[in-house]
């Protein structure tokens, strides 16, 4: 069904040119002094120079047309020629009754979906997640939602760091720890533990650990090297204590993913891509595309018309070695022979602008895609501390991500039981949905490329511009609900009526904003319009219920009004936290 807004200006092209001027004039858009009026039209402002006459007057000529319009209930021209607006209660109603019947709410889905490749999250193994890891996670995890909610069809994949010299590292180490370990034996022929040879929690002690010690040490560096490209080439000890590295991180980061409630439908990495290298390395030098430059294998990839330096895209390095843009690039031929998809989105640190750049004129240069295929990075900005510097622990480490959930989770469940008594399980789930929107809200209502304060106690307010506040919304219009069934009714086939006053009609024209809203959101795969979208909703239901006998009604008729108007406002209310990526307790 088309967007309120839309129908809104069409009625308003259809006065303009029956008073004679151009359709075109008649564009509205939402009034910036809602004291005055709903909706607002420049239209007359625009044509007066074309027909060489006063607005005022053009606006005068068009409100008299519109004057018995089923539409608006007025049409005001002001000096020096706007067009004022309200729109009729009779009109908004019927609009809402249609998206209450429409399957999304009415919202427009494409004849033909767009098949996406969404990267993002782009965890290491045999690390922890750490905050981090926050932003790429929750910000795709969100886009992801709001795609497929528009109808196309989106692939997640985490595209997981497993690769190069970090592997040879750990295996190292665990060389030196456990140099009996029959993967360690070269001869060895027969079948390796199926259980891997170390936890997650050692695991994650290894790396850290073989990390400082090469840079301290050039030998145990040297080994490390030797171990990865033995690992790299088949070595079958080297490939089974890799395989156990894999698998036992997964299994730990899908713990932890499931925590922040975000789900990936590919657990590919670097390592998936491997094979895949000497035919693309060899595909770009028999092309012409790849040539030496100081003894490593470039793509040129600057235009006549940069202004700034561009480098050449470096494919493999003066020793042979694959570096991040050799796999990114495998990737992308990867993901093209495969899935054939019509968009890949990468969701990033903004400080990877250039690399970003660099990989998508390479792989556009040397014909790794289509033409038509989309290549679109979204470079997302730092969470901070108050102090306004990347968010660090009290002793200035980086913080796990589990440990900032857990501290979360334990701040909602304090100020909840502070606050009522609940039986402990369910007021534990209640601290983690909660904990979980304070978050992911406090993350997705800024715009994903600013940096922002990490700040938990704005954050975990239950006032003002949070999750909480959102969450608390929902769960009063559940409340209301559920106590109007206890009253005997039924929310079954209830139908939004008539505005009865200036705040019900203000919750209906948010309510009608909502296919606009969602559309606009995923055309510019922007996660924050609809933070805000929600939040005015929010507003704009918590004004109108402290204004309005809803319960207390005793017209059963306008009741029932008023419930359907509740229902709606509570189903998409739901509908965008789950865009978001968190939803809602029973009651707080």
């Amino acid at each position: 069904m088309k967007k309120l807004l839309d129908l809104i200006s069409e009625e308003m092209e259809k006065g303009f040119e029956k008073a004679g001027y151009a359709k075109e004039l008649g564009r509205v858009t939402l009034s910036n002094r809602p004291d005055l009026c709903e909706y607002q039209c420049n239209g007359a402002m625009a044509g007066a120079k074309q027909y060489k006459k006063a607005p005022i007057a053009i606006a005068g000529d068009v409100a008299a047309v519109l004057a018995d319009s089923a539409v608006f209930s007025e049409v005001d021209a002001v000096a020096p020629g706007f067009l004022n607006l309200k729109v009729k209660e009779r009109f908004l109603r019927d609009y809402l009754q249609e998206m209450q019947e429409h399957e999304k709410f009415g919202l427009e889905l494409p004849v033909k979906s767009k098949k996406v490749v969404l990267d993002y999250g782009g965890a290491n193994i045999a690390k922890s997640l750490h905050v981090g890891h926050l932003r790429p996670a929750i910000i795709g995890e969100s886009i992801k939602r709001i795609l497929r909610y528009c109808g196309q069809e989106v692939i997640g994949d985490v595209h997981l760091g497993d690769w190069g010299l970090q592997m040879g590292l750990v295996i190292t180490e665990l060389k030196e720890r456990q140099p009996d370990l029959v993967y360690f034996d070269e001869s060895y022929t027969g079948e390796y533990p199926a259980e891997a040879p170390f936890t997650i929690g050692e695991l994650e002690e290894i790396y850290p650990t073989a990390s400082k010690r090469s840079k301290e040490d050039a030998d145990y560096k040297a080994k490390a090297m030797e171990v990865t490209y033995k690992m790299q080439n088949g070595v079958r000890g080297y490939e089974a204590l890799f395989g156990h590295i894999r698998r036992v991180s997964i299994e730990d980061l899908k713990k932890n993913y499931a925590g922040l409630n975000v789900e990936f439908d590919l657990w590919k990495g670097e390592s998936d891509v491997n094979g895949l290298i000497p035919s693309m390395v060899d595909y770009m030098k028999r092309e012409g595309y790849a040539h030496e430059s100081e003894g490593a294998l470039v793509v040129d990839v600057k235009e006549e018309t940069d202004n700034k330096e561009i480098p050449p895209c470096m494919v493999l390095k003066s020793d042979g070695a694959a570096l991040y843009n050799t796999t990114d690039l495998a990737t992308i031929m990867d993901r093209m022979e495969n899935i054939e998809p019509d968009e890949i989105i990468y969701v990033t640190d903004k400080r990877q602008e250039l690399y970003f750049e660099q990989i998508f004129r390479c792989a556009r240069k040397t014909k790794l895609v289509k033409p038509e295929t989309e290549l679109v990075w979204l470079g997302h900005g730092t969470m901070n501390g108050r102090d306004g510097k990347p968010f660090k622990t009290r002793d200035g480490g980086v913080k796990r991500l589990e440990n900032l959930i857990g501290e979360t989770n334990e701040e909602m469940y304090r100020k909840i039981t502070e606050n009522r008594e609940m039986p402990e399980e369910e007021a534990r789930e209640t601290a983690r949905l909660i904990g979980l929107a304070a978050i992911k809200y406090g993350d997705l209502s800024n715009q994903a490329s600013k940096d922002y304060v990490f700040d938990m106690e704005k954050f975990s307010s239950f006032e003002g511009d949070t999750g909480p506040y959102i969450l608390y919304t929902i769960v009063r219009i559940k409340s209301i609900l559920n106590k109007y069934k206890e009253q005997g009714g039924s929310l079954d086939g209830l139908k939004v009526q008539d505005a009865g006053s200036e705040s019900e009609k203000a919750l209906m024209m948010q309510l009608g904003a909502f296919q606009a809203t969602i559309e606009g959101a995923c055309a510019e795969i922007a996660p924050h319009k609809i933070c805000a979208y929600i939040y005015d909703l929010a507003n704009a239901f918590n004004k109108f219920y402290h204004e309005t006998r809803i319960l207390a009604e005793e017209n059963e008729e306008k009741k029932a009004g008023l419930i359907a108007l509740l229902v709606l406002t509570k189903d998409i209310l739901e509908t965008c936290i789950d865009m978001l990526g968190f939803s809602a307790p029973e009651r707080m």
